[in-house]
C-alpha cells in the first residue's frame, strides 16, 4: 500500500514539476518576443541577452561578497523580526492588555509606506545596517499576527486537559502549542522571508551601502544598463528563493521532528 502511494505521489509531484517548466517557459517565450518587437534593448532586455550577460557575470569579482552582504543583513533581520513578533504575540496572547498597546505599532507599520521608513531610518543608521532594520521592520507585524491568531485558536478544551493532567510548560509546548502552530508558523516564515528580501533589496537601492546588491542595481540603473539590471534582479530572485526553500526546509524538518518525538513520548507513557 505505502509504495503504491508513493507511486501515485510521485507522478503528482512530477505532473507538477512539469506543468510549472511548461509555464516558466512560456513567459521567457513571451518576454523574448516581447523584446523582439521593442528591439531596444534599454527598455526591455531579452531573456538571450541575459543569459549571456549571467554567464559571465558569475565569474566577476565582487558577485559572492555582494551576495553575501546582502544576504547576511537582511537574514539578520529577518530572524530578528521573527524572534521579536514570536515573542510579542505571546506576550499579547497571555496578556489582553499587551494587544492594545501593540496594536498602533503594527497598524503604523502595516500602513506607512517602506520607503517613508527607509527615508526616516536614515536619519538614525549607516547605509550598511539599514537593511536589517527595514526588514525586521516588515517581518514584525507579519509574525505577531499569524501566531496571535494560532495561539487564540488554540482550543480551551485543550489547555484544561493539560491542567488536570499537569503538564509541565515544556509538555505544553510540544504536546500542544509547536502542533497546533505549525501550519502558522510556516504561513509566516514563508510570506514573511519574501517581504524581507524586497524590503531589504529595496533599502539597499535608496541608502546604496558599498558592496551590496542594492548598490549594484542602482549603478545597473544610473548608467540605463538594462541587461545589467535583468542579469542582477535575476541574481536575487534566485538567492532569495534558495534561502527560503533552505530555511523553510530546515523548519519543517525541526518541526516533523518535534511531531516524531511527541508520538514516541506518548508511545513511552
Amino acid at each position: 500500500m505505502n509504495s503504491e502511494k508513493e507511486k501515485v505521489e510521485n507522478k503528482i509531484d512530477k505532473k507538477i514539476i512539469i506543468s510549472k517548466a511548461a509555464a516558466i517557459l512560456s513567459a521567457l517565450i513571451v518576454w523574448q518576443i516581447a523584446a523582439m518587437i521593442l528591439n531596444r534593448t534599454i527598455l526591455l532586455a531579452s531573456p538571450l541577452e541575459v543569459a549571456a550577460r549571467l554567464s559571465t557575470l558569475i565569474f566577476e569579482d565582487g558577485l559572492l561578497s555582494a551576495i553575501w552582504f546582502s544576504l547576511s543583513r537582511i537574514g539578520k533581520g529577518f530572524l530578528l523580526g521573527l524572534t521579536v513578533g514570536s515573542l510579542l504575540a505571546i506576550f499579547a496572547d497571555r496578556y489582553p492588555w499587551a494587544e492594545n498597546l501593540i496594536f498602533p505599532y503594527m497598524t503604523t507599520i502595516k500602513t506607512v509606506p517602506v520607503a517613508s521608513f527607509i527615508v526616516i531610518a536614515l536619519i538614525w543608521l549607516s547605509a550598511r545596517e539599514l537593511s536589517v532594520f527595514i526588514s525586521f521592520l516588515i517581518v514584525l507585524p507579519v509574525v505577531y499576527n499569524n501566531l496571535l491568531s494560532g495561539l487564540r485558536s488554540i482550543d480551551a478544551k485543550m489547555m484544561e486537559m493539560a491542567t488536570v493532567f499537569r503538564y509541565t510548560w515544556m509538555q505544553k509546548l510540544l504536546y500542544i502549542y509547536i502542533p497546533h502552530l505549525k501550519p502558522f508558523i510556516i504561513s509566516a516564515c514563508s510570506v514573511s522571508i519574501g517581504l524581507a528580501w524586497k524590503s531589504g533589496v529595496a533599502a539597499e537601492i535608496i541608502g546604496i551601502p558599498d558592496g551590496s546588491l542594492g548598490e549594484v542595481l542602482y549603478e545597473a540603473k544610473i548608467y540605463l544598463n538594462t541587461v545589467d539590471l535583468f542579469a542582477w534582479t535575476v541574481i536575487i530572485v534566485f538567492v532569495s528563493v534558495a534561502f527560503e526553500k533552505l530555511f523553510m526546509l530546515m523548519v519543517r524538518k525541526l518541526l516533523e521532528h518535534n511531531e516524531q518525538r511527541t508520538l514516541d513520548g506518548r508511545v513511552n507513557e
